[in-house]
């Protein structure tokens, strides 16, 4: 069962971000697809945002393109983001630590085809595409496992 969502803005796909933060805990697996310049980065951005800013903690959130991963250290968990379009190799995915994280933090993966038969059973796919207008965009989220928040936290 899949859910497709209109994101009319930057605004609505921060919105839609700061809905789902709460709901995340450790373990749990965001995989973020679409072009370039489709959202993937900003929606990343805007979650971690929703998750810093009641502990007081926002900082600087830059796209991981050429670091691969940035962490953000909050009260209870740890969110990785993680941004795989350099990575040649799946031997890569292990020297990153994402197997761990993937066990005890919340992992937002940009590029998650890169993962190949290292992806986690127990996901979100979340794919972006262009809309009818530049600022617009389609998001079809499709979860993989148990998602029991899901359609509360979709309800834009």
């Amino acid at each position: 069962m899949s859910i497709k969502i209109t994101l009319n803005s930057a605004e609505h796909t921060a919105a839609l971000a700061g809905q789902i933060a709460p709901y995340l805990c450790a373990a749990d697996v965001l995989l973020l697809s679409g072009d370039i310049g489709a959202g993937k980065t900003h929606f990343a951005r805007s979650l971690i945002h929703a998750r810093q800013e009641p502990l007081g903690l926002l900082e600087d959130v830059p796209s991981p393109t050429f670091t691969l991963v940035q962490t953000y250290p909050l009260d209870n968990v740890e969110i990785w983001h993680a941004d795989l379009y350099r990575l040649s190799d799946v031997s890569e995915i292990i020297e990153l630590g994402l197997q761990d994280a993937f066990q005890d933090s919340i992992c937002l993966i940009e590029w998650p085809d890169r993962l190949a038969d290292m992806t986690p059973h127990r996901y979100l796919a979340l794919d972006f595409q262009q809309g009818d207008t530049d600022d617009n965009r389609v998001l079809t989220i499709t979860p993989a496992g148990k998602w029991d928040w899901l359609s509360e936290a979709t309800d834009v």
